[in-house]
């Protein structure tokens, strides 16, 4: 399982790359032609929707697979022992999956109802779709890689024995 979860990470990091650098490039394109050639492109800032769209999504979705998302540790401040330190954290993820979980399945609605509409961009006609989809596939992912950080602080906390304190910061 650690090897495919690490795999599906790492294609994730790389569909993130892709996307930023054809972001890039769209917006490279878009400046020197409107203000160097002074010939603008209609519908190049509705083309950058798209990549935009899944690159914000996957990019939550791997900030919760690197868990470098943002936290507010505040509370984890009072915790001396490390058991109590990983129940916390067990808690914590646990509040975090049924929030993902209740946003995914408003996401999943909006996904469906998307699919039953098929808007058209209104320049290129380009399907609505492949944009609004961004945002079910990425909550999904995001409560994919939240439980797997549960079960991994579930494990944690069954390796401590209880009496063990947190270093103190000097």
């Amino acid at each position: 399982m650690s090897k495919l979860y690490d795999l599906y990470g790492k294609v994730q990091g790389a569909v993130i790359s892709f996307l930023m650098l054809f972001v890039g490039v769209l917006m490279f394109i878009q400046v020197i032609l409107r203000y160097v050639l002074k010939m603008p492109l209609m519908g190049i800032e509705e083309l950058l929707l798209f990549p935009t769209i899944w690159l914000y999504m996957l990019g939550g979705a791997h900030a919760s697979f690197t868990r470098t998302h943002i936290t507010c540790g505040v509370l984890t401040l009072l915790i001396k022992r490390k058991k109590s330190f990983a129940l916390f954290n067990i808690a914590q993820t646990v509040i975090s999956i049924v929030v993902a979980l209740w946003l995914t399945r408003w996401a999943w609605w909006f996904f469906t109802y998307s699919l039953r509409t098929m808007k058209e961009s209104p320049l290129l006609y380009i399907p609505l779709i492949l944009a609004e989809s961004a945002i079910f596939v990425g909550l999904a992912l995001m409560v994919l890689n939240t439980v797997v950080e549960f079960f991994s602080h579930v494990s944690e906390y069954r390796s401590f024995d209880g009496t063990e304190l947190i270093k103190e910061v000097k």
